[in-house]
């Protein structure tokens, strides 16, 4: 018999996250809470058969803005072996009950499962039998690049491009010196993002949005800043997550000034070395291009971290589930138009919430 239980403990929340060999961070309990100081709300159900938990999902639900209405999102979930389709349709099923419960637009889901597998197309034929359809509005990037951690440092170091390695022992050699960095330093991270966001070209949200979340990580230990300084001065780091056997790379920051003396490589080596010492299996660099052509503006970063070895792995995306239909096309296709029309005439410049 399939039931489902709402869970409101942290600890029985995580661990039962814990029991499944991939659980992800953005569906973590801290995760959650984290979202609540911008508007989210966190709903999270504990599907099982019997006495034995199937799947997880952490909904997450919100107004938009101005309008009384909401939407919900289950961010790189649900949990559970998408190998077992009769879980995936119980876990489906928990997600459209509670979506039609809170009376949302629309419920979006964009789980870890690969595309390019017979269970990545088994998924993606059970969505769309259900009715759920391939979002146009991507939230996560839908593709990344892996490296495995099992083998030794020296393994690790020698599946590295050539370039790659040399570049890390490089750093050392021009003086770079990395450093766990503490609250104390997020300001100081803070601003080396925000001059890469401008130099790179990409928005990003104030510092009290990425303050809220580090803090909250660094103090559950489940969160590590790296820094690397030259002549005394941070000229580049990086943050990391860490949940199960995976640590992930969310947020990295350089200065322009400094490149030379090759800190990213050194921060990036020393970031699979600390995510290793935790135990972790998996190192998610976060983000690949769409598709692997040097004309997408993702494909230095893309050359980037296949230099470390990384493994190009393409999800199957984001998949929207239209409660109220209605609505669901007002937001996702003729509100846009407008509001592109409305923008081009320098009326309004909100933009839709994510």
């Amino acid at each position: 018999m399939i039931t489902v239980r709402r869970v409101d403990d942290p600890r029985a929340w995580d661990e039962a996250l814990l029991r499944w060999p991939r659980p992800h961070v953005l569906q973590s309990w801290l995760w959650g809470e984290c979202k609540a100081q911008t508007g989210w709300r966190a709903h999270r159900l504990l599907i099982s058969q019997g006495d034995t938990p199937v799947a997880a999902a952490s909904l997450l639900v919100r107004s938009l803005g101005r309008w009384p209405v909401r939407i919900a999102y289950v961010p790189k979930g649900p949990i559970l072996d998408w190998g077992d389709l009769e879980a995936a349709e119980a876990a489906l099923t928990a997600i459209e009950r509670e979506a039609r419960r809170l009376r949302v637009l629309f419920v979006k889901i964009d789980p870890d499962v690969q595309a390019d597998t017979p269970e990545g197309e088994a998924v993606q034929q059970l969505l769309r039998a259900r009715g759920w359809r391939p979002s146009s509005e991507q939230i996560q990037f839908r593709n990344t690049m892996l490296i495995d951690l099992h083998p030794d440092e020296d393994a690790l170091l020698a599946a590295m491009k050539s370039k790659w390695r040399y570049n890390v022992r490089l750093a050392g050699r021009r003086g770079v010196r990395v450093r766990a960095g503490s609250v104390a330093d997020l300001q100081t991270f803070y601003a080396l993002y925000l001059e890469t966001s401008r130099r790179d070209g990409f928005l990003i949200r104030p510092f009290a949005y990425y303050r809220t979340i580090w803090e909250a990580f660094l103090h559950a230990g489940r969160g590590h800043l790296l820094l690397a300084e030259a002549n005394g001065k941070v000229i580049a780091g990086l943050f990391l997550f860490r949940f199960g056997p995976t640590a992930w790379y969310f947020y990295g920051a350089s200065s322009g000034r400094e490149r030379h003396r090759m800190p990213n490589h050194l921060l990036q080596w020393e970031a699979m070395r600390w995510a290793k010492a935790q135990g972790c299996t998996v190192y998610d660099l976060w983000g690949a291009p769409d598709t692997l052509d040097e004309s997408d503006p993702m494909w230095g970063v893309y050359r980037f971290k296949a230099g470390f070895g990384g493994r190009f792995t393409s999800w199957i995306g984001a998949w929207d589930f239209p409660v109220l239909r209605v609505g669901y096309w007002l937001y996702m296709v003729a509100m846009p138009r407008v509001l592109d029309v409305m923008r081009r005439r320098h009326r309004v410049s909100f933009m839709f919430p994510q």
